[in-house]
Formats: C-alpha cells, structure tokens, sequence
C-alpha cells in the first residue's frame, strides 16, 4: 500500500530471543509485528499463507522452533511440525513474495564429535530428533528462498522465559549445592546480543542491493563448560547479595538424559564478523548483564 511503512514480521515473538528482539530500539521507518502463537502458529499452513498475504513484508525472522531436547524423543511428531514442517511451509512462502527470511537453528546439528569449533561449512550430523528436526528445517530454508540466512546459535540465556541461568539461581535458594556437567563444550548466547546481531542482518538483507545469505553461526565468545558457567552465576548472584551455594563438577554420564547431547557445541563466528561486522562480546560480560536484569531493586 502506498505510504504504508516497512514491516518486518517476527514468527515466535514470545520466545527468549522474540522476546529480546521486541525490545530492541529499531529505526522509526520500520513496523515491528510479532504476533503470539495464538495469532499465528508457524506448524498452521493457512495461517503463515494469511499472514503473508496480508501485506507487503520486508523481512521475516522466524524465532518459534519446540526446544524441549528431552521431551522431543517421545513427541518427535511435534517437534518436526514446528522445526521442520512449518519452516517449510514459511520459507515457501517467503521465497514465493520474494521476501528475505532470517531462520533461527542450533548447535544441536552437530554430533559434538570436532576437535575445534564448528564452522558454519561442516558436515551435520545430529544426535537425536531434536537435531534432526532442526536440520531438516534448514534444509527447507535453503531450497525455498534463497533470500535466507540461517543462523545456528547455542545455550541461549537471558532475563525472559526458562534458561539455565534462571534455573541455576533458582535452584539456589532451594538446594545446599548443584551438580553441573563439567565435559561439555560452547558457548553460551546472551538472547540480547543474539538479537542486536538478527537485526544488523535484517536491515542488511533489506537496505542491501546485494546482502550476504547462507548459514552463520553467533554465540558469545569463550570456550567454556556448564559447570564453569555456574560457578560464574553463583559468584556473580553472591557479588548482588543473592543466595549462592556450591558447585560440584560431574561427568555427563552422571546426569542421564533422554536425548544424548553433543560434548562440542562450540559454533566458530568468524564469518559473521567477517561478512557483517558482527562481533560476539566475551560470555562473562553478557551474563552479568542479565544477572543485573534479573536482580535489580525494584524502583
């Protein structure tokens, strides 16, 4: 319509990463529409055919995906309809309008088997249905619209929703001591910073005669563990005065679960340094950033 602004569309806005995306300060020319899930659902075909009809978008950033690791084992029908089958049906539609998408996935593509960190060109190879889903769903970006840019991130932590710094500071105030795997290696993914990236490439892919596309990977910089992550929350809540208790370091062998996960999870984010200048700020840095989020005296 004429006069009508630039729209980008949000699928999955009540997400961590939707949720950080919301908040973001976008420039004024542009609308930003993130519908809950209840006004659309991305494993509902007519909806996503509706919602593209109903205007002229300029970006579509698909956030939503079913992140339950353990629960998909016994429930993969869901998890491959909402990673899977509904990015599908989104990119087709995307590709058809000739509008760019931006498609969320996961370090879970990967076995865990690398000695190094993971390059957004290696081979995938997913341990579970989990993994599985989400790399079929980027497969379906790819073929669909070659407008995308698929970006894998991993052990997304923010102030919103559950994640495991939230879980670990809660666990504090009801246990004397917490046991966390000390063999299993990434880096952790502030939803805020994760966010700030998605949009520098979103106004890339619309301002840009010719943008960079393809997979990228993003995550906060630092190699680290699970364990040394807690050890870090536990100081940082006892540096605020919240309660803190002891960490114990344990093998994952120790705490069985039904979906196996990677032991390497760590995502190189060379590329997108290099192709949008996009450069992931030190883990510890971005979790004292939500620990004063969270911990902040009320007004």
């Amino acid at each position: 319509m004429q006069g009508e602004k630039a729209a980008i569309l949000i699928v999955g806005g009540s997400g961590q990463v939707g949720t950080a995306l919301r908040h973001l300060p976008w420039p004024q020319r542009l609308q930003i529409h993130a519908p809950t899930r209840q006004q659309l659902d991305v494993t509902d075909e007519a909806a996503i055919v509706a919602v593209m009809a109903s205007r002229k978008w300029s970006c579509v950033i698909n956030c939503a995906a079913y992140t339950a690791v353990d629960a998909a084992e016994n429930d993969a029908e869901s998890a491959w309809r909402a990673n899977a089958v509904g990015p599908a049906w989104l990119a087709a539609a995307t590709g058809r309008a000739g509008t760019p998408v931006i498609h969320l996935s996961t370090d879970y593509v990967f076995d865990g088997e690398a000695k190094s960190a993971y390059r957004p060109s290696d081979p995938v190879q997913p341990l579970g249905v989990y993994g599985r889903s989400k790399a079929a769903g980027e497969d379906a970006v790819r073929q669909a619209n070659p407008r995308h840019v698929i970006l894998r991130t991993s052990w997304v932590v923010s102030p919103f929703g559950r994640n495991f710094v939230k879980t670990m500071l809660s666990l504090a105030t009801r246990q004397e001591s917490l046991k966390v795997v000390n063999d299993q290696f990434g880096r952790p993914t502030s939803a805020a910073d994760l966010a700030a990236a998605i949009q520098v490439v979103a106004l890339r892919l619309i301002e840009s005669a010719d943008p960079p596309v393809g997979t990228y990977h993003f995550a906060n910089a630092g190699r680290t563990t699970w364990y040394d992550i807690a050890v870090a929350i536990m100081a940082g809540a006892r540096r605020r005065g919240a309660p803190a208790v002891p960490v114990e370091a344990i093998p994952t062998a120790a705490y069985p679960t039904p979906a196996q996960r990677p032991l390497n999870c760590e995502l190189c984010t060379s590329t997108i340094t290099r192709d949008f200048a996009v450069e992931p700020r030190p883990w510890p840095l971005a979790l004292d950033e939500i620990l004063d989020t969270l911990m902040a005296p009320p007004p």
